[in-house]
């Protein structure tokens, strides 16, 4: 059970880790990181708000037979849901904290909220899976881990550039929402799509992957705009946007 729940979580871990190296000018304090994980803890429960009444409503089936089975299930049952409780649990986190003062801590505190919703929802998965929890542990690190990632740090990006420059970028507050669910909903389609047509797993899988490293990479610059910005804020120099 111990080692089933460490795999679940250790790839969260890492990423949060990893986010937490790269906000160079002032770190933000481990509490908080801890808090906010457990923020998105608390997301998963509040995406079943959402999930729960928009399948009685038919709005996505219980199971998937076609292309639009997977769409639906994705959008209604997947990327809805669950980034609007992540930006929820984000905006409760972050609208009386007094550490949120430059760009980068929204993607921080953004990936926090993420990584603990991803780590709970592994959980699930490896348990479920039975035997085979190592192959869907390490499956899910490189693939579902890594676009909980980048759906984080898009969400982050727009929420900091709302609070930060609102009146110089027009309509992020709508695009914290609207782009995280735009990407994990074509995600999920994807992957859904598997279930549609078991032949094309196999390459269904390399596009996975190939989305997965270019979402990696463009988290990486949107983390570079945002430090070379509070860089600039601040008067400090040697950040330099990659």
């Amino acid at each position: 059970m111990i080692r089933v729940i460490a795999l679940a979580v250790l790839p969260a871990f890492i990423l949060i880790y990893y986010t937490y190296q790269q906000d160079k000018l002032q770190r933000e304090p481990v509490k908080n990181l801890v808090k906010a994980f457990f923020y998105g803890w608390l997301s998963v429960f509040a995406s079943f708000v959402i999930s729960v009444p928009s399948m009685t409503l038919g709005l996505f089936p219980q199971e998937i037979h076609s292309f639009g089975d997977a769409f639906r299930t994705a959008f209604f049952g997947a990327a809805i849901p669950e980034e609007t409780a992540k930006l929820v649990l984000l905006w409760l986190f972050l609208r009386k904290c007094k550490d949120f003062d430059e760009r980068m801590d929204g993607i921080v505190y953004a990936v926090c909220v993420g990584m603990g919703f991803a780590a709970f929802e592994n959980i699930e998965y490896l348990f479920a899976a039975g035997s085979n929890w190592v192959t869907t542990g390490l499956g899910r690190s490189l693939t579902a881990i890594p676009g909980h990632f980048a759906f984080a740090v898009i969400m982050g990006y727009y929420y900091s550039l709302n609070h930060f420059d609102k009146y110089r970028a027009p309509g992020a507050n709508i695009k914290m929402w609207l782009y995280p669910v735009l990407a994990h909903g074509i995600y999920d389609t994807i992957a859904m799509m598997a279930e549609v047509s078991p032949e094309m797993s196999g390459v269904i899988t390399i596009v996975i992957l190939l989305g997965c490293f270019w979402g990696l990479k463009f988290a990486r610059k949107r983390m570079q705009t945002h430090l070379v910005a509070d860089a600039t804020m601040n008067g400090i120099g040697g950040v330099d946007e990659q």
